[in-house]
């Protein structure tokens, strides 16, 4: 497959490194030398120094017939000119990063669609939506619904409170039973299980249910005594903490706190008609925090730019008796850090939105591609196709490769837990999840 990415910066620098590991042919094109060096010591790829805007320099980079464009430039009018060009010049399917929440309405997409822009994404938008899945149940550290919840995967860390501890999954995931164990993320590795596994202490359980059987799970798992997050603080006001104050519950209340009294003002503008209280102050002040009430708070969501003071803001709001903690880190070296620290839910926009990116590569039909940083696996959702392998066998037969394993599907708007006697149909959405995996070899089970 022929990728062309625009932009050297965070999303295209972690795509680069992603996609050059599946040996795909690689263009990178970025007008910033310093830029360019960094990306292409260590990666298989061809680096171009060069304006993405420039016909040229498309032709030279092969947009003639290539599969993908990629614009990821901090510039969303230059991504989208970018992908204009290059879908013009004959490149298959276009992406573009924006910054600019209204051109990701759905009503525009086929606007979008007719000037040669396949697709949009803007990452803060993105992070908003994992952040509030978050927020909606403090004891889970990370929610994925499917279907507007009829599929929900839940990842939730296990303490001496968990009822279902050592005991072999063949005894607790049956057929007739309403939740799979679908990955385990241990001391730093990642299981996908079998039968004779066991689920253990702090273990990061990876649950697969549907909406109705939520509170069945919390009383597994011995939440039942975490309260629901209804005062939320965050640290940081940036464009991710306005999409999240946006789109969060109307039950929650929220405050920010940000350093900048510019942006104070501006943040008061911008949220004048939602419930949200802006403070004007430094996020670690312990005497702020307690002054503003961080005892009486459920969540405490740190968004600032700077990881390090995420993690650190989130590690004191825990000592302040704050069970629900979200933290944005962006450099990927931390994430494995603050893991082990215990954050709780960790915000990585560039790997949301590389895995959005991720899915306009495979030729099945495929929604929904997420990279799990925490257990270091990917979950997608599969619709296969008439006659597909996938729909030959039930799928204990389907010889499915070691690190896959399919949780449930939702077949007319029902969801469905899969065991070895499933069969699979054409039409329904399959989650699978995999661990060191190509997701290439997977789709040829669905196509």
């Amino acid at each position: 497959m022929k990728i062309i990415i625009a932009g050297a910066y965070a999303i295209g620098t972690h795509l680069a490194r992603l996609l050059s590991r599946e040996h795909d042919d690689i263009v990178v094109i970025e007008p910033d030398e310093e830029r360019l060096a960094g990306i292409g010591q260590d990666v298989d790829i061809l680096t171009m120094e060069a304006s993405p805007t420039s016909i040229k320099a498309l032709k030279q980079a092969g947009a003639e017939d290539a599969d993908l464009f990629i614009g990821v430039t901090p510039d969303e009018c230059q991504n989208m000119t970018a992908c204009t060009l290059a879908k013009a010049l004959g490149t298959k399917k276009t992406v573009a990063k924006v910054d600019n929440a209204e051109y990701i309405a759905p009503d525009l997409q086929e606007f979008f669609a007719g000037l040669g822009v396949s697709s949009i994404i803007y990452p803060e938008m993105l992070a908003a939506i994992d952040i509030n899945n978050g927020l909606k149940m403090s004891w889970v550290r990370q929610r994925w619904d499917v279907h507007d919840g009829a599929l929900v995967m839940l990842g939730v860390k296990l303490r001496e409170s968990c009822t279902i501890l050592d005991r072999p999954l063949r005894e607790l995931c049956g057929p007739e039973d309403p939740y799979h164990i679908v990955a385990i993320k241990r001391q730093g590795d990642t299981i996908i299980p079998g039968g004779n596994d066991c689920l253990q202490m702090y273990d990061m359980a990876y649950f697969m249910t549907t909406k109705q059987y939520i509170p069945y799970i919390r009383k597994i798992v011995g939440k039942e005594h975490y309260v629901d997050v209804k005062n939320v603080m965050i640290m940081g006001g940036g464009a991710t903490a306005v999409r999240t104050v946006k789109t969060m519950p109307s039950y929650m209340d929220v405050k920010i706190i940000e350093t900048d009294d510019q942006r104070c003002e501006r943040l008061n503008s911008i949220l004048e008609n939602d419930k949200a209280l802006i403070i004007n102050g430094d996020g670690r002040d312990l005497s702020l925090l307690i002054e503003e009430g961080i005892k009486n708070t459920q969540a405490f969501v740190a968004l600032t730019g700077n990881a390090e003071t995420n993690i650190l803001a989130c590690l004191t709001a825990k000592r302040m008796g704050v069970r629900k903690t979200v933290a944005m880190v962006e450099n990927i070296d931390y994430v494995s850090m603050a893991e082990s620290l215990d954050i709780g839910t960790i915000i990585n926009k560039k790997s949301i939105a590389a895995s959005h990116i991720y899915q306009m590569m495979l030729d099945a039909n495929v929604h929904n591609v997420r990279f799990l940083m925490t257990a270091n696996a990917d979950v997608a959702e599969f619709i296969p196709s008439e006659g597909s392998k996938v729909t030959h066998k039930p799928v204990k037969d389907l010889g499915l490769p070691k690190g896959m394993t399919i949780g449930g599907l939702v077949r007319n708007g029902q969801g469905l837990l899969v065991s070895g006697n499933t069969m699979i149909y054409p039409g329904d959405s399959v989650m699978v999840f995999c661990h060191n995996l190509n997701m290439k070899k997977i789709e040829k089970f669905f196509l």
